[in-house]
């Protein structure tokens, strides 16, 4: 079986979508509002819009089961509609699914849903820096056909007054995210960082052996002969797709680990050192604390005692460098 990696990086970093909000509108409309989330996504189920944000070069057109991604972003502004007479500001109700949407009127109106997604800060960290400003996922595409029967069947439940719609809509405000991400991929040219890595197939061996035994010493030899490759067109290609050395993606990822270790976990600090590889207690200590910016007993006590909201910026794999709730 193929190593799932996307599937561990996402129980990691605690990737959770949430539906937060949509509308039905007939007519000309337009609506704006503040981004309060790092991470926001918008569907357009039925119609068109153009939507607009802060630090994008243009408007990007939302036609049926387009989807947008927002990555710290702190506002948007969407218009859309056909007819005669002025244009209609909209003021989206919150709750997901609202009344207004419920009663939207198939083949008249356009409608739109929107959410955000959670993850702790490690999963902020890697996600925000592996996504652009402004992504547009398009339906058009073939690889994006998962991603509009997910959209449908979440609208479907939110419409249809089904027993247990409450717990499907959950369930598939989950799938919409991973769905669009693996539509993402497909469309877009990614960034240096974690995602990119992942859909590596020349590296993709050498990544199942860091992920299988992160504890190992691996050194550049044995991962660029599991590639296939010269030592250093195995180095320069690793540093060009993750935008960090292998070695130091090996660091960090063991970093990950230890985080979750300590804070789902009891595990002794220096039983945790040995698991991840390293020689003692004390260089583990240090290596976190280089990483994290606190020691490891220090992060356990404030993870399990402080908001998740409190949490300091944590390291990222790619090396790379508002809260922000949305529209809907």
């Amino acid at each position: 079986m193929v190593p799932d990696q996307l599937s561990e990086v996402f129980d990691l970093v605690e990737v959770r979508g949430q539906m937060t909000g949509g509308f039905a509108a007939r007519g000309p409309w337009g609506s704006r509002a503040v981004i309060d989330t790092p991470l926001k996504f918008m569907a357009m189920v039925r119609g068109r819009a153009r939507l607009t944000t802060d630090g994008a070069a243009e408007p990007i057109e939302l036609g049926p089961g387009d989807v947008a991604i927002l990555n710290n972003r702190s506002w948007l502004e969407l218009e859309g509609g056909t007819g005669d007479g002025p244009r209609r500001e909209i003021a989206p109700e919150p709750g997901f699914p609202s009344p207004r949407l419920v009663a939207a009127h198939d083949g008249t109106d356009d409608v739109l849903v929107g959410g955000r997604v959670d993850l702790n800060p490690a999963g902020r960290a890697l996600l925000t820096q592996a996504l652009p400003p402004l992504g547009h996922v398009r339906s058009s595409a073939a690889v994006a056909a998962d991603l509009r029967g997910c959209l449908d069947r979440l609208f479907h439940e939110a419409t249809g007054h089904r027993m247990g719609s409450a717990f499907a809509i959950r369930q598939y405000a989950q799938l919409l995210v991973l769905e669009l991400l693996r539509a993402y991929v497909d469309q877009a040219e990614l960034p240096p960082g974690w995602l990119r890595l992942l859909t590596d197939e020349r590296l993709r061996p050498a990544l199942s052996l860091m992920h299988g035994d992160p504890a190992k010493p691996w050194g550049l030899e044995q991962l660029a002969r599991a590639a296939a490759m010269s030592r250093t067109s195995f180095a320069e290609r690793f540093r060009t797709v993750a935008g960090v050395p292998p070695l130091t993606y090996l660091s960090r990822w063991r970093m990950l680990l230890a985080r979750r270790a300590l804070r789902d976990g009891d595990v002794r600090v220096g039983s945790l050192a040995v698991q991840l590889g390293y020689g003692s207690e004390s260089a583990f200590s240090t290596a976190f604390k280089r990483e994290v910016g606190e020691s490891p007993l220090r992060y356990r006590h404030r993870t399990r005692h402080e908001p998740p909201a409190d949490e300091v910026p944590l390291a990222r794999l790619d090396g790379q460098g508002t809260s922000h709730q949305g529209l809907v």
